[in-house]
């Protein structure tokens, strides 16, 4: 099974699959998926929310270090995100391309960038996973 087909099914009944974001492709230090803008990701504005921009950047992230750790004796937990929001888009999809920037032992950081269809930048974000040892 491939990696994008295993993590679509281990965020099966999730916010993951809630949003609609499907993992699309990956490899040694990147994964990319994407994420609908529609009625479950926009605001009253009907333009994506930034709170959508970030689940995505997360997912990406948290799931991109997920995929690299000894899964018997560690779990992925979030510790820092930020984000700026450059773009606007009202509809299609956004796809976001996560790149690790630091493999450490205890942590990942990750550079998250999110674009419309049309090459845009919506979005750019830096997230930091600690690797935190299961008892």
């Amino acid at each position: 099974m491939t990696l994008t087909r295993e993590l679509n099914e281990l965020c099966r009944k999730t916010l993951v699959e809630h949003l609609g974001i499907e993992f699309t492709e990956s490899g040694e230090d990147y994964l990319k998926a994407k994420m609908p803008v529609d009625s479950r990701t926009v605001q009253p504005m009907r333009i994506l929310h930034g709170g959508a921009s970030l689940a995505l950047a997360e997912t990406l992230g948290s799931a991109g270090s997920f995929a690299m750790i000894d899964k018997t004796r560690f779990n992925v937990v979030g510790m820092q995100m930020n984000a700026n929001h450059i773009g606007a888009v009202s509809g299609g999809y956004v796809y976001g391309h996560a790149t690790l920037l630091h493999k450490g032992t205890r942590t990942h950081v990750w550079d998250i960038v999110i674009k419309a269809e049309d090459g845009k930048k919506i979005s750019v974000c830096r997230l930091t996973n600690m690797l935190v040892e299961k008892t």
